[in-house]
């Protein structure tokens, strides 16, 4: 199997800026944390369905009595999945509140005190004051600040470390050996490169203050909005803004419900979720059609588009040429958009838990720096569908 390359800026939709200038500097992503009922099992499955390889693990053998975690990677894209060793743990505890979900969204910055001093001062609530983690493999620099619900943004620097995730992690085998897939064109090499955005999930009437917080606390710019009939359905309709800082690497859209006939997928999740949080992570991939294919493969279920999507003539001359036939797209239920920038393909999965919260995007952008505009009809009516079979709507 031949793997596509796009390069890295405009796999993520970035941009060219010098973050030396901001009053918040950003790298990048650094991981994701979640608290999850059995992080064991959770591994093996982002393991075989997602493709991720296990490269960690922390846990009672190294005297860590509260948790088991595994870290797992995927190129650029770094989850760290936590299951509580004890009754009283903070995962146990997340997980009987909450089920599976982000607990940390980490970013790479280059001082960790200044920015966490800079987001203190200008409002930002500390959970955790800038320490030092030391190994023998050397030093990493973190801190904490509090955003929407139980989730936490940590800062990182880690240029002086040079382990396998951590401190206190120990390098692990991966727990799935894909190779002789890899070989033979079975799988691509990996599903997914690196973290586009991730989406939060807030109260109504919530959206913009968290929009004003990330403006205030890190600097961020209001890049997208969403807030007409053009994002809703008969049935449920939301409110979205998006935040992002100077490269557009690191990209936050924040939903709200609207008012609308019935519940929709933003009330769904508040309710099962019991408060706010992440609800979706957007993994940007090469090639999304061998990654669905990959993925369904090893029992991942996605939303499936209506055949009217890909039968609209609107919708085709709107699209023009892709790189792919629009009979292949329909295939997999591949959606597609197109702006000024270029175009972009993406699905999403079911959510990947019990509760129906935290779901996947797989996006593979070519040139385009939106978030799928044109498609949300379709992606609502899809959502709403699931929604009603559980008995949601």
């Amino acid at each position: 199997m031949t793997e596509l390359v796009i390069p890295e800026a405009q796999l993520v939709g970035a941009v060219e800026h010098d973050i030396s200038k901001d009053d918040f500097p950003i790298k990048g992503w650094d991981h994701l944390r979640f608290y999850v009922g059995n992080a064991k099992q959770a591994a093996h499955y982002y393991s075989t369905a997602f493709g991720m390889t296990l490269i960690a693990y922390r846990g009672p053998e190294q005297g860590f009595r509260e948790h088991a975690e595994y870290v797992l990677k995927s190129g650029g894209v770094t989850f760290v999945l936590a299951g509580g060793v004890t009754a009283d743990s903070a995962a146990t505890k997340h997980y009987a509140k909450h089920g599976d979900g982000v607990i940390e969204v980490a970013l790479e910055v280059p001082d960790v005190d200044d920015n966490y001093a800079y987001a203190i001062k200008q409002g930002a609530t500390g959970i955790e004051e800038p320490h030092d983690l030391t190994d023998a493999n050397g030093t990493i620099r973190i801190a904490a600040i509090a955003t929407y619900g139980e989730t936490r943004n940590v800062l990182i620097d880690r240029s002086k470390y040079n382990g396998p995730f951590m401190p206190g992690f120990v390098a692990a085998s991966p727990i799935v050996d894909r190779s002789a897939a890899i070989a033979d064109g079975r799988e691509p090499k990996r599903f997914f490169q690196a973290l586009d955005h991730v989406v939060g999930n807030v109260e109504e009437g919530k959206m913009l203050e968290w929009v004003e917080y990330y403006q205030k606390v890190m600097g961020f710019t209001n890049i997208v909005e969403f807030v007409d009939d053009a994002i809703a359905t008969e049935y449920s309709a939301l409110m979205s803004k998006v935040v992002a800082n100077g490269t557009r690497k690191v990209k936050f859209p924040i939903n709200e419900p609207a008012e609308g006939m019935k519940k929709s997928q933003i009330d769904e999740y508040l309710e099962f979720y019991d408060g706010p949080g992440v609800q979706h992570m957007a993994l940007a991939t090469n090639d999304i059609l061998a990654a669905v294919d990959a993925m369904r493969a090893q029992g991942v279920e996605f939303l499936e588009a209506p055949d009217s999507y890909y039968d609209d003539t609107e919708l085709r001359d709107r699209i023009g040429t892709v790189r792919v036939p629009i009979e292949e797209l329909k295939k997999r239920s591949i959606l597609v958009d197109r702006d000024e920038d270029g175009y972009m393909l993406q699905i999403f999965t079911k959510p990947q838990q019990d509760r129906p919260t935290v779901f996947y995007e797989l996006i593979e952008r070519h040139g385009s720096l939106s978030f799928g505009k044109g498609n949300f009809k379709a992606l609502f009516e899809a959502l709403e569908k699931e929604q009603g079979k559980r008995g949601n709507l």
